[in-house]
């Protein structure tokens, strides 16, 4: 298995008790019984953390149906990405998901474009998941989602109050160190470094707590600070080796930007050769701190009535 499904993987597991009781506490709105629950998954992609999300949401729906002698409503869910995701494996994928709900009334439909707009209807998304893609904007979440709904997210975060501590892994910071080493050997021109410039910031809980409370739209109702091995899961003890899948990693998710601004040429010596390296040897580094991520359950503030 490779790193990148290991990884989303063990998040999804992580995650599935927040969004099992976020069901549950959903279904105890005013809108439930309902005939149709509509869920999206924003930032799908085609791996597995989408089947999990799923899974999980028509299982704690069958069991509060069943504990309350309600009948189950139909389902809805819209899995987005951008227009050039590969939606293709991505419902060649979800076949063994099909046949195991096939009694149910279940419908699955791609939903391609950017979530910084709006994407859905007013007013008609009940719950909404984003695992590690939270280019989001909450005015345009809100108005899709139905009073007292549901937004899930996990992001990147930190648990130390001062950001220059780094108690995780810094990818970006690991591939600036690669860049300027191939600066140096004289692979790429000091201007484009110069240059290059990615704002990245990992937000401490109570940073989040914060910009949730200004901007208005929600209320937090959970919110747990959770830690994966960036190194991947896999038994793998030679670091270099995991060095290079972590690697691949981090080209799946910074390559577009770099390659835009350091040119598509110098890609494989960069990921292939020298990011390897620091990342393997900072894998030796016992002292190096876990992968930090926060879940965050977001309730939409619904106005009081006069």
């Amino acid at each position: 298995m490779n790193l990148i499904l290991a990884l989303q993987q063990k998040v999804a597991s992580l995650t599935k008790p927040a969004i099992a009781s976020t069901v549950d506490s959903l279904l105890d709105e005013g809108f439930f019984p309902c005939e149709l629950l509509n869920v999206a998954d924003l930032g799908c992609a085609s791996g597995p953390s989408v089947v999990t999300f799923m899974s999980t949401v028509i299982e704690s729906v069958q069991e509060k149906c069943a504990h309350s002698s309600c009948p189950l409503p139909e389902f809805q869910s819209y899995l987005n990405d951008l227009p050039g995701n590969d939606f293709n494996t991505l419902f060649n994928s979800l076949s063994n998901f099909s046949r195991s709900y096939e009694s149910l009334s279940c419908f699955i439909m791609g939903a391609s474009g950017s979530f910084h707009g709006r994407l859905f209807p007013r007013n008609c998304v009940h719950l909404t998941h984003s695992s590690y893609s939270v280019h989001w904007l909450s005015q345009s979440r809100c108005e899709e989602m139905v009073d007292d709904g549901r937004l899930v997210l996990v992001l990147h975060g930190r648990k130390d109050k001062d950001f220059a501590s780094l108690d995780s892994l810094d990818m970006w910071g690991k591939l600036g160190e690669a860049i300027a080493d191939l600066v140096s050997e004289g692979f790429i021109a000091e201007e484009k470094l110069d240059a290059l410039n990615v704002p990245y910031y990992t937000a401490f809980s109570e940073e989040f707590q914060g910009i949730v409370d200004e901007e208005g739209s929600f209320r937090i109702k959970h919110m747990e600070t959770i830690e994966v091995e960036a190194g991947g899961t896999t038994p793998d003890k030679d670091l270099h080796s995991r060095g290079r899948k972590m690697a691949r990693h981090a080209r799946s998710y910074t390559g577009s930007v770099i390659s835009h601004h350091l040119g598509e040429e110098i890609m494989d010596k960069l990921y292939g050769e020298k990011l390897p390296i620091i990342l393997g040897d900072d894998l030796a580094n016992e002292s190096r701190g876990m992968g930090v991520s926060i879940i965050v359950v977001l309730k939409k503030h619904a106005p009081l009535t006069q």
